[in-house]
C-alpha cells in the first residue's frame, strides 16, 4: 500500500497532506491493533470534529464491507491518533444509530464525497467517535 504509506509520511512530516487527492482535507493517522494478530496497523483517515472528539467514517468508499481498521478497533478500541504533530491515545466508540446519522451528515457537509458512498452500498456505514484518553 504505497499510496497509504506515502500519505502517512506526508501527514507526519507536514501535519497535513501536501499532494494528491487529499490536499485540503483533514487527514489523521489512525493506529489500531489487529483484531486477530494484535499487531499495530496505521492508516490515513479523513476526519471531522465533534466538540473535543474526532469523527471518522468507516466508508471504504461505499464498498460492501467495512475497512480492516474498523474491525480492528471493534476488537481493540484503544487506538493511537496523530493529527499534525500531535499524537495521543483515544477510545474508539462506534456511535448508536441516531448519533451515527447526525454525525454522518455533519461529516458529509465537510467532506461531500461521503454523500455518494451511502448510495453505493446497502450496509449502514459505521461512524466512530475518537475520544481522547486522559493520562
Amino acid at each position: 500500500m504505497a499510496f497509504n504509506d506515502d500519505l502517512i509520511a506526508d501527514v507526519r512530516a507536514n501535519g497535513h497532506p501536501t499532494k494528491g487527492p487529499f490536499v485540503g482535507r483533514d487527514v489523521l493517522v489512525l493506529t489500531t491493533k489487529g483484531a486477530k494478530t494484535g499487531e499495530e496497523h496505521s492508516v490515513p483517515v479523513v476526519y471531522s470534529n465533534e466538540g473535543d472528539d474526532l469523527v471518522v467514517v468507516a466508508s471504504m468508499g461505499g464498498a460492501p464491507k467495512s475497512p480492516a481498521w474498523y474491525h480492528n478497533l471493534r476488537a481493540n478500541p484503544e487506538v493511537t491518533v496523530e493529527t499534525g504533530k500531535q499524537r495521543w491515545r483515544a477510545n474508539a466508540v462506534v456511535t448508536p444509530e441516531a448519533e451515527r446519522l447526525r454525525l454522518y451528515e455533519q461529516h458529509s457537509v465537510k467532506h461531500p464525497g461521503f454523500r455518494d458512498y451511502v448510495k453505493k452500498t446497502t450496509r449502514k456505514i459505521p461512524v466512530v467517535r475518537l475520544e481522547r484518553l486522559r493520562s
